[in-house]
């Protein structure tokens, strides 16, 4: 029986897309008679008509590769339903797309945003399957999601080389990770690059402790310290503020977390703090072998969901198993840190200072 199968990738771009979208096609080909839609540029190509009939040689040589070969842009949950100048119902042209494609199913690779509006055109009839990327890790339901390890080794990677040059000089050395809501990569790779500090969003700090690690050890002889912030990470004035608020005054300050913490740092302690910003290079590149592996997996059994007509689910790792959940259970569920998780007790049980009163 043959399957036409649309997909498309949503959102920020990271490693493991394309091995993700090469793991659904081959098991696809291998398992039934599919058709492949590659709709270009996310929601946006569904919306207005983008699309090519892919061959099953476009998805050889991919596995390695990063970004996406499909494109992908933004295109806001919370706009779905609004018509704007351009007077098209984003909706029904999407379903409009899906019908005349004569689509089995539609697979969507993203993250939160992405899963929100997969639960919506399933929600309106249609046929989905999502897979969960994103370098934050913030998505509920899975242990973990393609892209957040290869994040996770480029993150690891800028602190390593950051120690040698903060322990030549004698520095404080900022280094701002990526993680607006969720501070996932920053509490992984600063643990394992051995971080001293590590401020994210879910544990609101106070910059006098901050500062106590700092003297603390130069008192002891240690004459650097290694700060990991989470781009969102916020001190605890910032937090009794309400999200618009505390938005508008970032945009209008041209805020960095990075750049803070170390202008902080250097007036109340008198040390050299520099803040370093890796940004989209933590986004960018081949996948690591464990997003491969990962993504070939989700992509595998996304395959699989199609095969047995399983539809309005996205796909998940629980434990060692690749298993899925329906999307109206995590369609806008965020997977933040807890204050009590492990590795957050693991961390303060080494001495790593999270900016907290003690």
């Amino acid at each position: 029986m043959k399957r036409r199968i649309g997909i498309l990738t949503s959102g920020g771009d990271c490693p493991g897309l394309n091995a993700a979208i090469r793991g659904v096609t081959r098991a696809a080909y291998e398992m039934f008679d599919a058709e492949i839609i590659g709709i270009h540029d996310g929601y946006r190509g569904l919306i207005e008509g983008d699309y090519s009939l892919m061959t099953r040689s476009q998805f050889s040589g991919i596995l390695t590769l990063g970004g996406t070969i499909l494109g992908t842009a933004r295109t806001p949950f919370r706009n779905m339903r609004v018509i704007g100048e351009d007077k098209i119902d984003k909706v029904a042209a999407m379903k409009k797309t899906y019908k005349e494609l004569k689509l089995d199913c539609l697979v969507t690779l993203g993250g939160n945003g992405t899963h929100k509006t997969a639960n919506l055109l399933s929600e309106e009839g249609l046929n989905v399957i999502g897979l969960p990327k994103t370098i934050d890790n913030d998505l509920y339901g899975t242990d973990f999601t393609f892209g957040f390890h290869t994040a996770m080794d480029i993150a690891t990677g800028v602190i390593d080389r950051i120690h040698t040059t903060a322990a030549s000089h004698g520095r404080t050395m900022v280094i701002e990770i990526m993680g607006n809501k969720a501070g996932w990569l920053t509490l992984y790779s600063g643990v394992a690059g051995g971080a001293d500090v590590i401020l994210i969003p879910e544990i609101p700090y106070e910059i006098e402790e901050v500062a106590k690690v700092v003297e603390k050890r130069a008192k002891n002889n240690k004459g650097f310290t290694i700060i990991a912030v989470a781009e969102g990470a916020m001190n605890r004035k910032e937090a009794k503020m309400k999200k618009k608020e505390r938005e508008a005054k970032r945009a209008a300050e041209h805020y960095s977390a990075a750049a803070d913490v170390a202008s902080q740092l250097s007036e109340m302690v008198g040390v050299e703090a520099r803040a370093v910003v890796p940004g989209h290079i933590q986004r960018g590149g081949s996948p690591s072998a464990y997003d491969r592996v990962l993504s070939t997996q989700f992509g595998v059994h996304a395959a699989e969901l199609i095969r047995d007509e399983c539809y309005g689910v996205t796909v998940a790792l629980k434990g060692n198993q690749i298993t899925h959940n329906a999307l109206k259970d995590i369609a806008g569920v965020p997977k933040l840190v807890p204050t009590d998780d492990q590795m957050v007790s693991i961390a303060r049980d080494m001495g790593i200072s999270f900016g907290e009163k003690e």
